[in-house]
């Protein structure tokens, strides 16, 4: 059972080397890091396209999220979307909006005072036409709710 070998063998004296790569071929760091953050920017910036401007990604619901990014706990600072102290904003068609949120707890020293400011600052919304804040207890805060960044923030993350 002698078969003969299915391959060849080439005998090579010398083999060029291979090219060497160097560090101004490539792209700086910082070139790099540009063109990382242009691509997420826009990733970012993109919207849906045919959303309803009361829809989540509209442009009236998204309004109506910064007016809340704007609003701060006086206690702890961090803004109470971020908090994890709103639960729902419902925008209809016709531009009435209904938040739903909460506190950090019921004897919270802004207990009174918030959900007024609440209303008020999403009620100055252009295109809201009233406002309306139901507080609610159940289910009630905790530090779990809290977005990403109000962990950063408060050096939890």
């Amino acid at each position: 059972m002698n078969e003969e070998p299915k391959f060849t063998v080439e005998e090579v004296t010398a083999v060029a080397p291979p090219p060497r790569a160097r560090v101004e071929d490539g792209e700086s760091p910082a070139d790099k890091l540009e063109r990382k953050r242009d691509y997420l920017e826009g990733f970012l910036a993109e919207k849906p396209a045919d959303v309803a401007p009361g829809a989540p990604g509209g442009d009236l619901y998204e309004a109506v999220i910064a007016a809340l990014k704007d609003i701060f706990d006086p206690e702890i600072p961090v803004n109470i979307y971020d908090l994890g102290l709103i639960y729902a904003v419902d925008v209809t068609d016709d531009g009435g909006v209904v938040v739903t949120m909460t506190l950090t707890t019921p004897h919270c020293p802004v207990a009174e005072s918030m959900p007024g400011e609440v209303e008020l600052r999403v009620g100055a919304v252009p295109g809201v036409r009233d406002a309306e804040v139901n507080l609610v207890w159940d289910p009630p805060w905790d530090p779990a709710k809290m977005s990403d960044e109000a962990r950063l923030e408060l050096g939890m993350l």
